[in-house]
């Protein structure tokens, strides 16, 4: 039998495991239930990927995530690996062909939405399947006490009923001791196995400041920190506008969020991790499943909403190990600002009602109908009409997406796809009693083979009119005649939001809301708001240590790099801090210096104080930038 090293080597590459990730991988191959507590970046899915290989039948893998299924699917499949993914916004007819493969078909990873657990064709599938491993990730979501809870997590209970002899492991990067607690217990787990690494990360340097201008602190930051960056925003429209502000300054930038293309979206990634666009600014839609290690600085302009995000978000600097920053800009109106979103973003039970009965009306639902069903949805097309709040609208959604009821992909793609519903022999048949389709149908069979009769497969109509020396137009027409004739099944390209229920269309007067649940939800959403206020207001605590202290990590080991903690040491050595300021002084008496030159110049001990009193200097207006931002004496 292979070692597990042994196929780190063979598809991933690596000589060793990162620290822990051995011990993980030998946990789940002895068949023990384990809880995986990584931070991001710390190389999660080897985790299960790896002992997957190792085991005999399919690995199935729980996750929230559509667009990290579609990359780890693709990531495995470029290793050689056969991966699929069922999601929402899927056929019935493609999740059906899916399950015969894993049963049949030799896959080795099948990545599911939770949602697809409680459906009657995927539990008597999973009944037949040879199941070596379950993968659950982002498993904070099982616990109320997580901050992003879904009840449909809960149905993976349901599954260890099914098949309660195959082991579970569990992965998350953030989760307090009561959340990990009750991940094993949500999960069954028949032992309590916890692999755990600490909360600290030696090379990240945790920063707040708080400032009248924002933006113009931004660029300052930029223009010290060099290197790759992401800055995260709350709202779509500032994504742009702050892109545009740094792009005038000099700094290469570019703006992500769910309302671009996929096409957008695609484009501008690859970009940023190609390095030809130095920063990306975005919502928290960016960055999930992202692997890019030389990130030197993610700065929030806006308060993230809890902790809990904020490291995960934060955790996307410095991967390679090098020295990088999280930094935080707020201001006084902020604090205010956020604690209003939030109230808003916990809607009445009232307004809960009234958006799904409207959203009943909207696509003409009888109850009982429409479980699995997903739709195009346009927010502002469905509150225009019904005459709700667009914001109001939007919260209700993801708090009846938090309920089980619906779920709602504000980024869903999904390319062209097409399965050839007939066997080799009545395609041919079929072919010769209608000759027009004989040409098409050759050309897809050169194009994409036989694996068409086997799974749904991605085609472009662009590459088929090429071929075939005629308009995509035509294309699509003759595709669409063929769905009809139900010779194959055809779905064309999308790329707008989807809103799929996943309950069968409920009486909107009774629907299944656990009111005492959504109240406790409400106080705990408070108090990690009440929580990631303190962290930015703290001036006196090493803000790592607030952070272990905030998981249950115990620890006294203040980080001696963070904001706070260079305060102190310029508080306890106030010679050495005046020595800072002098030399800097001086090395600036007689030219203008970018900041890089007057660092050499200055040839500092402790980098962190000097670019501490460059910022001190700065504020005091005894030193500034000026147009090509070269730091210089005011006079």
């Amino acid at each position: 039998m292979d070692s597990p090293v042994s196929i780190l080597k063979q598809y991933w590459h690596y000589n060793e495991f990162r620290p822990l990730q051995e011990d993980i991988v030998r946990s789940v191959i002895e068949g023990t239930d384990t809880l995986a507590l990584l931070p991001t970046g710390g190389g999660k899915s080897v985790c299960f990927q790896v002992p997957a290989m190792m085991l005999d039948g399919v690995c199935l893998v729980i996750t929230p995530l559509i667009a990290l299924m579609r990359d780890q699917v693709d990531q495995l499949r470029r290793r050689g690996i056969l991966a699929e993914a069922i999601h929402t916004g899927m056929s019935r007819s493609q999740i059906d062909v899916l399950l015969n493969n894993a049963i049949y078909g030799g896959i080795k990873f099948l990545y599911l939405s939770p949602e697809r657990l409680r459906t009657e064709l995927f539990i008597e599938r999973v009944k037949q399947m040879k199941v070596g491993l379950i993968a659950v990730d982002e498993a904070h979501c099982i616990s109320q006490w997580g901050y992003d809870f879904r009840p449909p997590y809960l149905q993976i209970s349901l599954l260890r009923e099914i098949i309660p002899n195959v082991p579970v492991i569990a992965l998350t990067a953030s989760a307090t001791e009561v959340v990990q607690q009750d991940i094993m217990d949500k999960l069954a787990f028949r032992s309590k196995r916890i692999f755990r690494k600490s909360f600290a990360r030696d090379n990240l340097s945790f920063v707040v400041r708080k400032t009248e201008n924002k933006e113009k602190k931004l660029v300052e930051i930029l223009q010290k920190v060099k290197g790759s960056a992401i800055v995260y925003v709350r709202s779509r429209k500032t994504t742009q506008a702050v892109a545009t502000l740094l792009n005038r300054r000099g700094i290469s930038a570019s703006y992500y969020h769910a309302g671009l293309t996929f096409e957008q979206r695609t484009t501008r990634q690859d970009e940023w991790i190609g390095n030809k666009t130095r920063v990306m600014v975005a919502t928290n839609a960016f960055g999930m499943g992202i692997d890019k290690p030389d990130v030197r600085v993610v700065i929030h302009l806006d308060l993230p909403e809890n902790l809990e995000a904020y490291y995960q978000e934060a955790g996307r600097a410095g991967r390679d190990g090098l020295r990088c920053f999280a930094v935080i800009l707020y201001q006084d109106a902020d604090i205010s600002n956020i604690e209003a979103k939030v109230n808003q973003s916990l809607p009445s039970i009232d307004t809960l009602k009234k958006t799904y009965q409207a959203l009943a009306n909207y696509y003409q639902l009888a109850t009982g109908s429409a479980a699995g069903e997903s739709f195009n949805f346009d927010l502002n097309d469905f509150a225009e009409r019904f005459k709700l709040h667009p914001l109001e609208t939007y919260n209700a959604l993801k708090k009846l997406e938090e309920e089980g009821l619906l779920q709602f992909n504000e980024s869903f793609y999904s390319p062209s796809l097409l399965f050839f519903n007939l066997d080799h022999h009545a395609l041919y048949q079929f072919q010769v009693a209608n000759a027009k389709f004989d040409e098409p149908i050759k050309t897809l069979l050169r194009l994409y083979g036989g694996e068409l009769f086997a799974a749904f497969v991605k085609i472009s109509e662009s590459v088929i009119a090429k071929a075939l020396t005629v308009s995509e137009k035509e294309v699509v027409a003759t595709l669409q005649h063929l769905n009809q004739l139900k010779v194959v099944t055809y779905q064309p390209v999308r790329d707008t939001p989807q809103l799929t229920f996943v309950l069968p269309r409920q009486d909107a007067e009774n629907l299944p809301l656990d009111i005492k649940r959504i109240e406790t939800r409400k106080q705990l959403i408070l108090s990690k708001l009440a929580a990631i206020v303190s962290y930015s207001q703290n001036t006196h605590q090493c803000r790592m240590l607030m952070i272990q202290d905030y998981f249950n990590e115990v620890s006294d080991r203040e980080c001696k790099i963070c904001d706070v903690c260079i305060a102190k040491r310029k508080q306890d050595n106030p010679a050495q801090y005046a020595l800072m300021k002098d030399r800097i002084i001086q090395s600036l008496a007689s030219e203008a210096l970018p900041v890089e030159s007057l660092q050499a110049a200055v040839n500092p001990r402790d980098e962190e104080l000097f670019v501490d009193v460059v910022r001190d200097l700065v504020d005091e207006g005894l030193i500034s930038y000026d147009s090509s931002w070269r730091l210089k004496i005011n006079q």
